[in-house]
Parts: structure tokens; C-alpha cells; sequence
């Protein structure tokens, strides 16, 4: 059988295309990054200053599977030209801080708050840029990057859901500082931006876009020694350092099909995270697998691994690492029912979560749209938590959560619309985590369909 053979012209499309596919998945958290700070700009914020929610986020916040029971924090940081960047975490006193400090390629710095370096105490956290070799000062948490641009994701944490611990949460959320450290002897007010009324929109658009993006990063930051080998990758879909992004039309369609390409290849080594489920028989997994986990908290230190296929899946669905995953919170996810049918927004569901759930803090479900993994768009809220102000519990201390379209008769408190017309994910998030979970003592059951999908009511 002859080979086949190719024009120059085909070879050079092919390429385009194949390139393009790679250039999705490994640059994926970078540009992930980069739409949420895109996102922050939108809201009236900028580099080194502090993007906030100033109550519960609602459906607005469409990052990927953000936690819309909590208060969040980030600071978007830029050493570049301001030198080093302090971040200052408040002693937990009249609150905590759950979160990390990453560069901007999500790989984490460090956590901070009580499972962080501070153990609680508070903490001057001191973020320096690439080749920094001058003297730090006393009194500083270290924390080198080989990135100029970076961010935090911090969480103050509830006591409780009612409207009182929530200003609470606000107002110790905003003890936090950030200046230079040049700045330090009179450091400017922290600068918070407001986004609660903003549709703060970074979910991946799997187009030219995407590009766009990644060259953004390509120009703002230097070469990582690991990633060398993408500059001629990167170079042949026309991204390259110094240079514009300004692809040909023929080029565009190219790398609109590349992105196309790189969604469903994402999808498929996303899914394929939940065939190693955390508890025998159970639909429940880890939503990253164990190399990636290992190669963010180590700065994929071990010489034959760099699972950037993995990677670019999980920050697809989400955005966030811990330094050290299981000590401030961990993660369970599931895309299926008991049966192992996917989730339909059109049927009802019911979730046990057994009494005394293995939290120092709180547990929470959450629902997302499948297609985007961000939180479904129009609905009154999309989550319940042990914290839910109402919420029901049995007398045994379990709890009844309901998933559909519609509410169950007298049990809204503890229910969590879907929206009829798509499929969606569910994530449960273990807030203070303790030894019953990860010695699998404690078990949380799958989700089990309770009413047909043309329904629409609980059984």
C-alpha cells in the first residue's frame, strides 16, 4: 500500500490543526488565569488589588464550579513592575481564611490560614518575582515564583449562613492586605472590588479566543524551563514572543476546529477521572488524578512525569489547587447516578448525606451545568451546605438533599434546582476535613433518581 502523500499546503494545515489541539491542553490553566483576571478588568479591578463577592455569589459568578457557599477572595498579583508583592492573612481570631496563593499557572505557592504556613496566626506572605535576588526581610513567609503574574484564591470562612455570619465573613475577608513590599513602611489602602453584581465570566470559550488568551500569557511571562519544548509548537500557530497574534483567516478556521478537537479530547480525560472512584462501587471520584495532584504540589519535581493531558482536564472544570489537598478542604464529585446514568436537569434526585459528616467547618453540595461546568444560569441558587439557614435534618442527623427541576412538597429548604433543559454535575466540597473521610470510615452514598424526567416532581 502506498503512503499517502500530502501538498505543502495540506502538511502546513495539518500541522496548524494538530498544534492548535496540543496548545488547548497544555496551555489551559494559563488561560484559564487569564479569563479570570479579563473578568476582574470587566468589574473595575486590576492588577494587585482584591476582586471580592460581598455576600453568597449567586449564579454571576461563572467561574468553573466556584463554591457559592462561601465568601470569596482573590487577589490578582503582579510583580513585574512593582517588585515583591505582600499578602497579608489576618490571625484567626474573628474568623478564618481557607485558600492558596498560586502563580498563573494554578500550580500552587503555598496555602495559607490555619491548614496554611500561618497555622492561624496570621501572616505576611511575601510573593517575589522571577530571579529575585536581593534580601528579604525579616518577617516575611517566603515565596518564590518563576512567574511575574499570579493570584489567591482565599475563602473567609462561615460560622454559619444566616445574613449576620455572612457580613461577619465579609468584613474579616477584608482584614486582608496587599501592597509592595517597596510600600511597606506606609502600604496604600487595599483596593476591593466589588464583583456581586457582575456576571463574572471566565468559563473556557473553545474558539479563537482561547488563542488570544494564551498569547497573552506567551507575552507577558518568561519561558518555564519545563515547557521549552512548546516555543517552535507555539511559533507554528502563529503565537510567539514579541510578535502579534494576527492569524489569516484559513489559520482562524484552523484553530477554531483545533479548540473543538481539544473540548470533546478534555471531556473524554475528564470522565475518565470517575473510573477510579474514591469509595468501592460508587460514582463519587477525586475530580484530578493522582499524578496531577502530586506534579502541582511538588512543581512536577519527579523527573518522568508531566501530566499536562491530565492537567488541562481539570482546569476545564475548575480553577484552584492546595499546596497540600485534604488538610483545609477535599473534593468528591460524580456525574452519575446509582445506576450510572448521567445526570438529566429534567429528573429528580435525592442525596443522603450521612450523619456526622468528618468537617471541622462544613460540608456543601453543589450543582453545575455539565456543558460549561460554571453554575447554571437563572436559578435562585444552585447549592445546600450544613451551614443552609433551614435546612432539614432527620432525626438520626442526616440529611435529605433534592436535586430537580422542581421542589419536593415542604422541602425546599433542602433542595437545589436543576434546570430541565441540560445535564449537570455535582460537587461535594469537605470543608476542615477529618479522618473518617480519607480512612473511608464514613461513607456518602450515591445520588439516586427519584422521579422519571417527564415528571419533573420527587417521589
Amino acid at each position: 500500500m502506498a503512503p499517502t502523500t500530502f501538498t505543502s499546503s495540506e502538511l502546513v494545515q495539518r500541522t496548524i490543526q494538530r498544534r492548535g489541539i496540543q496548545a488547548v491542553i497544555w496551555g489551559m490553566p494559563a488561560v484559564n488565569y487569564d479569563l479570570m483576571y479579563q473578568a476582574m478588568t470587566q468589574a473595575g479591578g486590576s492588577f494587585n488589588q482584591i476582586v471580592y463577592w460581598s455576600r453568597l455569589p449567586d449564579w454571576k459568578n461563572q467561574t468553573l464550579t466556584p463554591n457559592p457557599d462561601s465568601i470569596y477572595l482573590m487577589p490578582f498579583i503582579n510583580t513585574k513592575d512593582v517588585g515583591p508583592v505582600v499578602l497579608e492573612i489576618p490571625p484567626a481570631d474573628d474568623g478564618l481564611i481557607n485558600g492558596s496563593i498560586m502563580d498563573c499557572w494554578q500550580t500552587p505557592l503555598e496555602d495559607v490560614g490555619p491548614a496554611g504556613v500561618d497555622k492561624g496566626k496570621g501572616g505576611k506572605y511575601l510573593i517575589l518575582p522571577p530571579h529575585y535576588k536581593q534580601r528579604v526581610p525579616d518577617g516575611y513567609i517566603t515565596l518564590p515564583s518563576e512567574n511575574y503574574l499570579g493570584y489567591a484564591l482565599l475563602r473567609s470562612i462561615l460560622e454559619s449562613g444566616g445574613e449576620v455570619d455572612i457580613a461577619k465573613a465579609v468584613a474579616y475577608g477584608k482584614r486582608i492586605k496587599l501592597y509592595a513590599l517597596s510600600k511597606a513602611a506606609n502600604p496604600s489602602a487595599t483596593v476591593f472590588v466589588d464583583a456581586i453584581n457582575t456576571v463574572f465570566d471566565s468559563t473556557i470559550p473553545y474558539d479563537l479566543r482561547f488563542f488570544h488568551s494564551l498569547d497573552h500569557i506567551v507575552q507577558a511571562e518568561p519561558w518555564l524551563e519545563r515547557d521549552k519544548a512548546m516555543i517552535d509548537q507555539l511559533k507554528s500557530i502563529g503565537i510567539e514572543k514579541g510578535k502579534p497574534f494576527n492569524p489569516d483567516a484559513a489559520a482562524q478556521e484552523l484553530l477554531k476546529e483545533s479548540a473543538h478537537e481539544a473540548r470533546a479530547w478534555l471531556d473524554v480525560r475528564y470522565e475518565s477521572f470517575f473510573s477510579a472512584p474514591y469509595y468501592q462501587r460508587s460514582q463519587w471520584a477525586v475530580p484530578a488524578s493522582q499524578e496531577v495532584i502530586e506534579g502541582l504540589e511538588s512543581f512536577f519535581a519527579t523527573p518522568d512525569s508531566y501530566p499536562i493531558d491530565g492537567r488541562g482536564a481539570l482546569y476545564s472544570v475548575a480553577f484552584f489547587c492546595a499546596k497540600h489537598l485534604g488538610t483545609g478542604q477535599f473534593y468528591l464529585m460524580t456525574i452519575k447516578d446509582r445506576e450510572g446514568r448521567p445526570f438529566d436537569g429534567a429528573s429528580s434526585y435525592r442525596l443522603t448525606v450521612p450523619s456526622n459528616a468528618p468537617v471541622r467547618q462544613y460540608w456543601s453540595a453543589t450543582v453545575y451545568d455539565r456543558a460549561t461546568h460554571a453554575l447554571i444560569r437563572n436559578l435562585p441558587w444552585s447549592s445546600r451546605s450544613s451551614q443552609t439557614p433551614g435546612i432539614r435534618r432527620k432525626i438520626d442527623g442526616s440529611v435529605d438533599i433534592y436535586l430537580g427541576p422542581k421542589a419536593p412538597s415542604s422541602k425546599e429548604s433542602n433542595w437545589i434546582p436543576t434546570s430541565a433543559g441540560g445535564k449537570f454535575e455535582v460537587l461535594f466540597r469537605f470543608y476542615g476535613p477529618e479522618k473518617a473521610l480519607f480512612d473511608k470510615t464514613w461513607r456518602l452514598p450515591d445520588i439516586e433518581q427519584t422521579a422519571a424526567a417527564t415528571t419533573g416532581k420527587a417521589a
